[in-house]
């Protein structure tokens, strides 16, 4: 596909390898003038201090790294995907999902080769299209790591490998929830809204049902900031999680069974389920709550369990890394993957070159000749190996790097030459002629 090639001295290809060996990091918060920097800012300001970020190599891998997060791909979360970074050509690659408040967004990467093989991980929150937060990240070297998701709102993972290595990634990316669930065995039974005293006013909260003096557990780390008992609620109790602005609200209990001040952890018993204050007419309970500075707010997203899991990938991962063209008329080129996935982005043309980038469930992640990336089903692409036609050049004719006007010029093909194509783009065909691959012109 007419990939771009890289001249260093060989001073800098010795030393590159030496700049590179930057500390494993877990997940840590955004970086800032106070903050630790992330890995890939280490690994950045160690570009800069090696006078590499002045070179054709040093400017690539900063430019893809910002242009990732202004184009990024969208994707469904639970997502998974299998991919390839060549060592020739500096890339990053950024997805782009939603998520709401509560929900802990878990990333796990595997990577082939184990070591000397580092990818960068970022996690980013959009907050308008101008403005986008660093939030965590982690390297391959650190454990899968996660974060618990604050604002609803539109959300970034870029990938970043090193310069000069190349590697196999798998990345899964899982949803879940932030807090463990309140109540020991117990089913949710009315949630956030439903009418209450006659529609005077809306539930703050959600009814998990279970047995009577059915064990309350912790719903997180934390300190008991209030025991007590109110007409609504009966007997209640509040704790504040460690490192969060919300306190949780556990009410209609039987028995409350800690203090105020007290520390407890994740699965502690703070009291147990019942049906006190207005709850006495109605099957024991408890009313779960989380209440912030601004007031109340849906706590579904912070308790309910999630078991869907990411889509098997069953395209052949071979094909990453190669070169692939469509096979028929019309084939959608899209924002995400699967068949109705995300935004079409363009019909592609029969024999439309493509390099395959990563996999995902049926489809492949592909980069087009101008660089544009998105998904194509993996029903829809063929191998190069057999030509589409052969043709027999006429006239010299410059064999370019890449299919656009002022592409460099690798030689010239001379009349009388027989040439195979093997796939094309707008206005140029892929061919190959002794040995050697590059564009021509139609016109």
């Amino acid at each position: 596909m007419g990939n771009i090639r890289y001249i260093s001295t060989l001073s800098i290809l010795f030393f590159i390898p030496l700049i590179l060996l930057l500390p494993a990091c877990s997940v840590t918060g955004p970086s800032g003038l106070f903050g630790k920097r992330s890995p890939h800012e280490q690994y950045e300001q160690k570009l800069a201090d090696a006078g590499l970020k002045q070179t054709a190599l040093g400017r690539s891998w900063l430019q893809q790294a910002e242009s990732s997060l202004e184009k990024p791909l969208l994707v469904s979360v639970p997502y998974k995907e299998a991919g390839y970074f060549a060592a020739e050509k500096p890339r990053a690659a950024a997805l782009k999902f939603e998520a709401k408040r509560g929900e802990k967004i878990e990333i796990s990467l595997q990577k082939k080769p184990a070591s000397n093989f580092t990818i960068y991980v970022d996690l980013w929150e959009v907050k308008n299209k101008q403005n986008k937060k660093l939030l965590a990240y982690a390297d391959t070297n650190a454990a899968p790591f996660s974060y618990d998701i604050e604002d609803e709102g539109t959300y970034l993972l870029r990938l970043q490998p090193e310069l000069l290595v190349s590697g196999e990634y798998t990345l899964t990316i899982s949803s879940g929830p932030s807090l463990a669930f309140p109540v020991q065995k117990g089913q949710i039974g009315s949630f956030w809204g439903a009418d209450r005293d006659g529609g005077s006013r809306r539930h703050e909260g959600i009814d998990i049902f279970a047995k009577k003096r059915t064990p309350a557990i912790a719903a997180a780390d934390g300190v008991i900031s209030r025991v007590d008992e109110n007409r609504l609620g009966g007997k209640v109790v509040f704790l504040r999680p460690q490192n969060k602005n919300f306190n949780l609200y556990y009410a209609h209990l039987d028995e409350q069974l800690v203090q105020d001040g007290q520390k407890v952890k994740v699965g502690d018993t703070i009291g147990l389920v019942g049906n006190t204050g207005n709850a006495i007419h109605t099957a024991p309970h408890l009313h779960f709550g989380i209440y912030t500075i601004g007031g109340a707010i849906d706590p579904i997203n912070f308790v309910r369990p999630v078991d869907k899991k990411p889509s098997s990938i069953t395209v052949p991962l071979t094909n990453i890394g190669k070169s692939l063209r469509t096979s028929g008329n019309e084939t959608a080129f899209r924002e995400s993957p699967g068949k109705s996935g995300g935004r079409l982005l363009q019909q592609l043309a029969q024999g439309t070159l493509v390099q395959v980038l990563a996999a995902s469930a049926s489809s492949y992640k592909v980069a087009l000749p101008d660089g544009r990336e998105g998904f194509i089903s993996g029903a829809t692409l063929a191998p190069i190996s057999s030509p589409l036609r052969r043709m027999k050049i006429e006239s010299e004719i410059a064999l370019l790097d890449n299919p656009e006007a002022g592409a460099a010029r690798k030689t010239s093909l001379t009349p009388g030459l027989t040439v195979d194509i093997l796939g094309k783009f707008n206005d140029y065909y892929f061919i190959s002629s002794e040995n050697n691959n590059g564009w021509i012109s139609v016109n």
